[in-house]
């Protein structure tokens, strides 16, 4: 049988395949043709069409940007082409300042903007605690969403108009309402998910990474990933650490050395900032120990 190329996206992730759509709206089971085409949701894709439901990966289309998680052991791309990065916290239960950090890091350095959606804002007994938390954060410049996920009308009239005509990828501990968010944007999200699984013959064992689904009646995407308790940026480069960091750049142009660190050296425009309360002393902490983790990780 000859095979026919086209153009696809990839919309899922299952381990060694992957859920592709074609400009039609139909989806196949698509597995790589070589390592060098290990494909990310969001990527664009040249498949070639085998049968009635499956295909095989040729060729990767140029990426805008590519989305990292990695660990001491291993790196592992999971989404391409994004504009912006939500990241969901909550009023309860508290929120990781050390992972919220390292995703706000891990956006600026691949040219992501990061939105930050503080979730369960009915829980009047911890809001301001938590708004007081996020003030750092806001004092950056990152836009800040207040919603209640389970009120159509909160979700609806504040993060639907911040999602149009964009691809949004969607991140969060476990806890912080993430998956009511996606099923009340996206109603028919657990449905794919379980027909997926069925169509791959695997089941409630069936693990999706990433998934990209369209926004109902409007132009957008937003792509779901697993709730995470750890976000690894072992696979940024010191450079690329230093950009996950906005606020060092009015003050480093004053660093005595072209190649400073600002961790120890003397004349560090960065250091002279952070003590004089103008560099937050938490985020300059966590940016050394991003940098400590790159130094000692497995290569």
């Amino acid at each position: 049988m000859s095979e026919a190329t086209t153009r696809a996206r990839v919309i899922g992730a299952h381990g060694r395949h992957y859920i592709v759509e074609l400009e039609s709206g139909e989806t196949r089971r698509c597995y790589p043709k070589g390592k060098r085409n290990e494909a990310a949701v969001g990527d664009v894709v040249d498949v070639a069409l085998d049968g009635e439901t499956e295909g095989y990966l040729l060729a990767v289309h140029p990426r805008k940007n590519l989305l990292y998680r990695s660990d001491e052991w291993r790196t592992k791309q999971f989404a391409a082409n994004v504009d912006q990065l939500l990241i969901v916290v909550a009023v309860e239960p508290p929120f990781s300042d050390d992972l919220l950090g390292r995703a706000l890091a891990g956006a600026w350095a691949a040219d992501v903007t990061p939105v930050i959606v503080l979730n369960k804002i009915d829980l009047d007994s911890g809001l301001e605690k938590a708004r007081q938390r996020l003030l750092p954060y806001v004092a950056l410049g990152v836009p800040t969403i207040e919603l209640q996920a389970k009120d159509p009308v909160s979700l609806n009239n504040r993060l639907l108009p911040v999602l149009a005509n964009k691809t949004s990828l969607l991140l969060g501990q476990s806890a912080m309402g993430k998956s009511t968010i996606l099923n009340a944007l996206v109603p028919d999200a657990q449905a794919f998910t379980q027909a997926h699984s069925v169509a791959l013959n695997a089941g409630k064992h069936t693990t999706t990474t990433t998934r990209l689904y369209h926004l109902p009646n409007q132009v957008g995407h937003i792509i779901d990933s697993p709730g995470v308790q750890a976000f690894g940026l072992a696979h940024l480069s010191p450079a690329d650490i230093e950009r996950g960091f906005p606020e060092f750049d009015v003050h480093k142009a004053r660093c005595r050395f072209y190649n400073c660190s600002h961790q120890h050296e003397p004349g560090c425009g960065v250091l002279d900032a952070l003590a004089q309360g103008l560099v937050d002393a938490k985020r300059h902490q966590l940016y050394g120990r991003l940098l400590a983790e790159k130094a000692s990780a497995k290569t």
